[in-house]
């Protein structure tokens, strides 16, 4: 890792964890891959998910053009991707579009400049 992503993934969780911690929520995301066929559902998908935290909020009225971002979209920030794990192997977790955080579709994911933390652009 690069110098300033160590000092991020360093200071950020603990701002997290103190002055920062009234706004940082935890969230859980889940996303369907090819799995084996299951008789019982007649199904060959399975669900994985992973959980993180981060700050939730709105876009501004500049940025909403209810084309590329809608009034009712959810900007999730401050996801520290070391953080950011699958719950079944405590693997990282990259999320990515069409998956589900909060019961919300993910439409855009993009990165800081340093690669620590993910940016998520949600859609009710």
């Amino acid at each position: 890792m690069g110098y300033i992503q160590d000092k991020i993934n360093a200071k950020l969780p603990k701002a997290f964890d103190g002055k920062l911690s009234d706004a940082v929520r935890t969230f859980t995301g889940s996303r369907e891959i090819a799995g084996e066929y299951d008789p019982e559902t007649g199904s060959n998908t399975t669900t994985v998910t992973y959980s993180g935290r981060g700050v939730f909020g709105d876009y501004s009225t500049q940025e909403v053009d209810d084309q590329h971002i809608r009034r009712t979209d959810v900007k999730l920030s401050g996801v520290l991707q070391n953080e950011l794990i699958m719950d079944d192997d405590q693997a990282p977790a990259r999320p990515r579009v069409d998956d589900t955080i909060d019961g919300m579709l993910v439409v855009t994911v993009g990165q800081d400049p340093a690669r620590a933390t993910w940016k998520i652009q949600l859609r009710r």
